[in-house]
């Protein structure tokens, strides 16, 4: 009772304070009961779209730290990335066929939150302990060394690198924030009264490549590139120092657990960042042993570096894009994404921007590109073509990996 007392008044104090965490001790980080799917009723779909993508169940419940990625990845290429991505590493762990997708439901906004801040220094601990302990006794409460033990934990939570004063460009430069998000993906096995058990959970770790920093309000931007060596130790130490804190959350105590770090593009990249690195851990353990390199890239077209490493697929949208110009001179480019793994071309998306002046340019062009696919792109891998004028879609031409006929859709409006 006295526990539960004083977590309360740190609550307020907290909420006082105007910070975006709350009253989440980390010893205490037990879904609530009513939250649990162990004994809920659930409508299990009968169909899945495909062999490769999951099931979910009914009703659909959203991510207990829904909101929170938007709010830390400033990319939102790669919010899309990460969530597909780590749904595709996962298949590895948890086959699509036996078992069901649900959005992480046990790391919350409020956890998310502190462990994403920054941790403190010495100095900074002291302050905050004591100016903690003197709200507390000010408001009736006794604090003995326990309750101080505890504080102190709580304080400790942020998995980004302390630093004594954030106007210092030097420290900001030496001690950029690595982490940016933690995304929880879960996964099911229904059972014969048609009740679901967690039987498995993914841990997407998300990296920053480039740390961008003030050191006042208004001040310059600094950026602080972060090489990918450097990156993947301290993704990998994160990921141990998660493994530890959700194995004290009772559903996940003794599960497998696949970890995959997540390296972010800048802010203003045309295409996302990829998973670098993945792992398994074994119900119940609490060490991460070996990972494992992710061969996966996002290559944008036309770049330096797709020339550089993918020449003919380069080469292929640049003679797509002179094809186009001959007959409508107010295209302005094509842009490309070709996603490979290992080395090999699994989808191109190719977006074009122009301006129509009627239904039947669109219908015209449309046709066009359409007649360009079957004659330059061949079929290993999936194709899609966007078309697009002031950012609004125009069409769609897509194709799957195999598939003779591309599939063309116009909108109406």
């Amino acid at each position: 009772m006295k526990k539960a007392m004083i977590w309360l008044s740190i609550t307020l104090l907290t909420l006082a304070g105007c910070s975006p965490s709350l009253n989440n001790n980390e010893d205490e980080v037990v879904p609530n009961e009513e939250k649990s799917k162990q004994q809920e009723k659930s409508i299990v779909p009968s169909y899945q779209l495909s062999e490769e993508n999951y099931r979910t169940i009914l009703p659909y419940r959203t991510s207990a730290s829904r909101g929170v990625i938007t709010n830390q990845v400033m990319n939102r290429i790669d919010i899309g990335e990460m969530e597909t991505g780590l749904r595709r590493l996962s298949k590895e762990y948890y086959d699509p066929e036996k078992y069901f997708f649900e959005e992480g439901q046990y790391l919350t906004s409020d956890m998310l939150y502190k462990w994403l801040d920054r941790n403190l220094t010495e100095d900074q601990l002291k302050e905050e302990l004591n100016k903690q302990v003197s709200f507390l006794e000010e408001n009736g409460q006794s604090v003995d060394e326990e309750d101080k033990a505890e504080i102190r934990k709580e304080l400790q939570l942020g998995l980004n690198p302390a630093i004594a004063d954030d106007e210092s460009k030097k420290q900001q430069e030496n001690n950029p924030k690595y982490l940016t998000h933690i995304l929880e993906h879960n996964f099911l096995k229904k059972n014969e009264d048609n009740t679901v058990d967690l039987i498995g959970a993914s841990i997407g770790i998300a990296m920053k490549s480039d740390y961008a920093f003030q050191t006042e309000t208004g001040g310059a931007t600094y950026h602080k590139m972060i090489d990918k060596e450097t990156m993947l130790k301290k993704g990998k130490e994160i990921a141990q120092t998660v493994l530890e804190r959700v194995r004290k959350i009772e559903e996940m105590s003794d599960i497998p657990i696949m970890f995959a770090i997540y390296r972010e593009e800048d802010p203003g990249s045309p295409v996302p960042g990829s998973y670098v690195a993945k792992t398994g851990v074994s119900g119940g353990d609490r060490q991460i042993g070996d990972w494992e390199t992710v061969h996966e890239e996002n290559i944008l077209f036309p770049s330096d570096e797709g020339e550089e490493k993918y020449y003919d697929q380069q080469q292929l949208v640049m003679d797509f894009g002179d094809k186009i110009q001959e007959y409508f001179p107010n295209y302005v480019g094509v842009i490309g994404e070709g996603f490979y793994i290992n080395e090999e071309l699994q989808k191109l998306t190719l977006t074009i921007p122009l301006e129509f002046y009627g239904k039947g340019e669109v219908i015209g062009f449309t046709q066009y590109t359409y007649g360009l696919v079957k004659e330059m792109f061949q079929d290993y891998y999936d194709l899609e073509i966007k078309v697009k004028s002031n950012e609004k879609m125009e069409s769609v031409i897509y194709r799957n990996a195999g598939e003779e006929e591309p599939t063309v859709h116009i909108f109406d409006k």
